[in-house]
């Protein structure tokens, strides 16, 4: 049976959303799988609204313009806005809990609110809440292994940047540990 999974991230320019991506298609790249990754944003790359699609499959992919999405990467309230609806029934929707003032509320999809934007800030490193983001999805959806998503990170961050990898990686971890709580917590509020 083939697998594909795809995905929309969307928020503010500035926020990574285009960069994390891109990484998730590197990664796929990477592991041997087919990829697609299509950026959209509106007239200002930084403050304006951005999204991507990626597509992550086994086998080749027949379109990359899609408008249903197995997963919703959501980073502001007009990103929730405008994807909640897009998400396939029985699909996951990650969302910032600081930039989102009216959480979604569908029931026929599971919703995770990550406090991405708190944990980068703990980490002394805002540029890293989509990390945080990538690491919560990852928890959730294991399309491609972390190792690979920090091997891709390696490749594509510039020699100069390379400083920043080790943050990179506690910001994953932290999304992973935030999902593992969150539905800890959820499982516990339904005994």
């Amino acid at each position: 049976m083939t697998k594909e999974h795809e995905i929309i991230f969307a928020g503010f320019g500035g926020q990574g959303v285009l960069s994390l991506g891109r990484l998730i298609a590197y990664a796929g790249m990477i592991e041997g799988k087919e990829v697609s990754w299509m950026p959209s944003y509106g007239p200002e790359m930084r403050g304006g609204t951005a999204n991507c699609i990626v597509i992550v499959s086994d086998s080749r992919i027949s379109s990359p313009i899609i408008t249903r999405f197995d997963t919703a990467i959501l980073l502001n309230q007009p990103s929730v806005d405008k994807f909640e609806k897009a998400v396939k029934p029985g699909g996951l929707l990650l969302y910032e809990q600081s930039t989102v003032i009216h959480p979604p509320t569908r029931t026929d999809i599971e919703i995770i609110c990550i406090p991405a934007n708190e944990e980068a800030d703990k980490l002394q490193a805002k540029q890293v809440a989509n990390m945080v983001m990538a690491g919560a999805f990852l928890e959730k959806r294991p399309i491609l292994k972390i190792e690979t998503i920090i091997d891709a990170l390696k490749k594509a961050l510039p020699p100069r940047r390379h400083n920043l990898i080790p943050v990179n990686e506690q910001a994953l971890a932290r999304g992973r540990e935030l999902t593992r709580v969150t539905e800890q917590v959820f499982h516990k509020s339904l005994l």
